[in-house]
């Protein structure tokens, strides 16, 4: 049987969103690869959270649709982009 407890206070563990609306991003690489482009993306509407990760509608001004990611596929724009190129 659940019992609630009068003065319990709402549950505070659901993740928040790191980024903000208009904010510009960039997609982290998949397995040490850069997307085909290095597309920067704003950040067009906050979704709910799924499986722990906040997620996000997202639109390259190069592309006429938009995207859905979650926070964990997402880096800011200020971020360098490193290349896997030895120094020579």
């Amino acid at each position: 049987m659940i019992r609630f407890q009068p003065n319990a206070r709402p549950r505070n563990d659901t993740p928040s969103h790191l980024f903000a609306v208009g904010q510009t991003v960039r997609m982290k690489g998949r397995g040490g690869l850069l997307l085909k482009t290095a597309d920067l993306f704003e950040i067009k509407s906050r979704l709910p959270v799924k499986d722990g990760s906040p997620q996000y509608r997202i639109r390259s001004e190069h592309e006429t649709h938009e995207r859905v990611t979650t926070e964990d596929n997402l880096e800011p724009a200020d971020n360098p982009i490193v290349a896997n190129n030895p120094i020579v």
